[in-house]
């Protein structure tokens, strides 16, 4: 990843669960942020009290890209995901519109 694609894959986050909600973002984030359909391949989701996702070779996952989130926001976002009690926020691949692919953040839990 070169350091300009970098820059932009830290100020995006995959959304899968309750992030998905505009409604919840606008009241945590204090303001709308662009949105961008993407899916995650080979994880499957699932919901014990949260929403959660397992590596699972095949599998896809529909969500959303944020874009241009700003460090305020991302730790806005990792309070609300209980980093690092509940999930950890790591970078990963996702695929947009187009098949394009996009390394953005993602939470995954930290314990199944």
């Amino acid at each position: 990843m070169r350091a300009d694609d970098d820059e932009r894959a830290r100020s995006r986050l995959f959304v899968y669960g309750s992030l998905l909600d505009a409604r919840l973002r606008r009241r945590l984030l204090k303001r709308d942020v662009v949105t961008v359909p993407a899916i995650l391949r080979d994880y499957e989701r699932r919901q014990a009290t949260y929403f959660f996702i397992v590596k699972r070779p095949g599998s896809v996952v529909a969500g959303e890209e944020l874009r241009d989130l700003t460090d305020h926001d991302l730790a806005a976002l990792d309070l609300y995901e209980e980093v690092p009690q509940l999930y950890t926020r790591q970078l990963i691949e996702v695929e947009i519109a187009g098949g394009a692919r996009e390394h953005c953040w993602v939470y995954l839990p930290r314990r199944c």
